[in-house]
């Protein structure tokens, strides 16, 4: 891809865009009518960032991800002051936390990222608020994304979490899902989805009240999140039910630490079926003390599993068979987690 003509804009708000655009934005055309010049060669980038004074350097993450951390330094040695910002897919999303958080001479390997897809004139104002700019005649439709300016960032925080848990929304999640789906597609990956609620919840908030209600939620959250590693992804998808998606991590080895509670070595979904095991024992041990003492220990979840590609090739697959092994675990006597295509005696007893 060669670089796009920008002649016409001032060097002072100018981004260099280094990838395959057609990967990170909604509206390529609309990116390529941005104040930028676009490289799909690292090395070209690399050159027009040493020639260039660009306010902001933007990286799509896919199809670089092999020899990204050599060409971060690279392009940071270029440009040292400009932004550099990392576009990446939501399931590279711990790969960017880790980039950002790395440093080359001093310096962040890069200063922030954008989850993809991005809306181009959401991005343009990301990237370049905190500078003076041009006008740009774009549609400004709220990227998602995770942008610098704090007041965007906010937005961005209420359209992809869970106000109450701060666990990612149901919106975030099937986007999520299709993503890695499309990602496993590609890569012969693996993915589960567990569907999980709460036993009788009901019946808690009308005994207990809403506030209680309310506490076990987030209990839950907290639990279900110390029982996963941080490239799963945990969210709430309404009321009391909640969903996990489960994935492999290409770079699992390079990010785990030492306290990973799951073994990389066990496959899915009996890997997924562990840590729903674990999550339904501790929140029984939980301390909710909202409740007093008849309501200590008793809690419970019901929860389905569903595995692609064997359960199901897309998204809505997937959450259909994981939802109806749910209903099958209620009907069965609730407190168990239940597989789509598993004699039920078998994960009932799982340990």
């Amino acid at each position: 891809m060669g670089a796009s003509d920008s002649s016409s804009h001032t060097d002072a708000c100018k981004i260099l865009l280094v990838g395959d655009i057609g990967r990170a934005f909604l509206d390529t055309d609309a990116a390529r009518r941005l104040p930028c010049e676009i490289h799909g060669n690292i090395s070209d980038a690399i050159d027009a960032a040493a020639k260039n004074n660009f306010t902001a350097v933007a990286v799509v993450i896919s199809g670089t991800a092999a020899k990204l951390n050599s060409d971060l330094k690279s392009l940071r040695a270029a440009s040292a002051s400009a932004k550099i910002v990392l576009l990446a897919q939501m399931h590279q999303e711990p790969l960017a936390i880790q980039l950002v958080g790395s440093t080359f001479n001093g310096a962040a390997l890069a200063d922030d990222y954008l989850v993809c897809p991005v809306q181009a004139g959401g991005f343009y104002e990301s990237v370049v608020s905190t500078r003076p700019r041009p006008k740009v005649e774009l549609p400004a439709a709220p990227p998602v994304a995770r942008p610098m300016d704090a007041r965007i960032k906010q937005l961005e925080k209420l359209a992809t979490e869970d106000d109450l848990t701060g666990l990612k929304n149901r919106r975030y999640i099937w986007e999520f899902a299709r993503q890695i789906i499309e990602h496993a597609r590609k890569e012969n990956g693996r993915v589960t989805l567990l569907i999980f609620d709460i036993d009788n919840f009901k019946h808690y908030n009308d005994v207990y009240g809403h506030s209680a209600g309310d506490e076990i939620l987030k209990q839950a959250a907290v639990l279900m999140q110390r029982s996963c590693r941080a490239h799963d992804v945990v969210g709430r998808i309404g009321g009391d039910e909640f969903a996990a998606v489960f994935w492999d991590d290409p770079r699992r080895k390079a990010l785990a630490e030492q306290t990973e509670r799951r073994s990389a070595a066990v496959d899915h979904p009996r890997e997924a079926i562990f840590v729903a095991k674990r999550f339904r024992k501790e929140l029984g041990k939980a301390e909710l003390h909202l409740l007093g003492p008849e309501g200590k220990g008793v809690l419970t979840i019901s929860g389905g599993l569903a595995s692609f590609p064997r359960d199901g090739s897309t998204m809505q697959q997937l959450f259909r068979q994981a939802d109806t092994a749910l209903l099958d675990a209620k009907r069965s006597g609730k407190n168990r987690i239940y597989l789509v295509g598993r004699p039920k005696s078998d994960i009932a007893d799982v340990e």
